[in-house]
């Protein structure tokens, strides 16, 4: 299962490294150490607290949108993956953003993904694709 270094986590979570180490310090989330002996947050770990902290905090709903984008890429965590024989359900949690594809068992067995792998969804119209960042599968 893949680790992520208190930076990038932080950066998952969208917070600061500081922030997740004040969490950390007070037992808010639980750390571990990487093969360097540096903390780091477990991946399915942290794809449970990324889920608990979308769900604790406000979205902004309500506030007027000004500009978007077309395409989008959203860089999170696999919390679910949910499959059959034919199709699977994969589900992304991008700091409060929660994003659910679905797609064959075969590109999910492909792709490897399983809950706490770093993964990018990419939006565009009313698709989503997922992709992995090189580095992200675990050895």
């Amino acid at each position: 299962m893949p680790t992520f270094r208190i930076k990038e986590a932080a950066s998952l979570l969208g917070v600061s490294a500081d922030t997740l180490r004040r969490w950390a310090d007070g037992s808010r989330i639980e750390t571990t150490t990487d093969a360097s002996g540096r903390m780091a947050v477990d991946g399915v770990t942290l794809a449970r607290f990324a889920q608990d902290l979308a769900g604790s905090t406000d979205h902004g709903e309500g506030r007027v949108v000004v500009g978007h984008s077309a395409r989008n890429r959203f860089s999170g965590l696999v919390t679910r993956v949910v499959r059959d024989t034919v199709m699977a359900q994969v589900e992304i949690q991008a700091g409060p953003h929660r994003f659910v594809s679905l797609l064959s068992s075969e590109a999910v067995d492909e792709l490897g993904l399983e809950p706490g792998m770093l993964a990018v969804a990419t939006v565009k119209a009313t698709n989503v694709s997922v992709e992995i960042p090189e580095n992200s599968r675990s050895g």
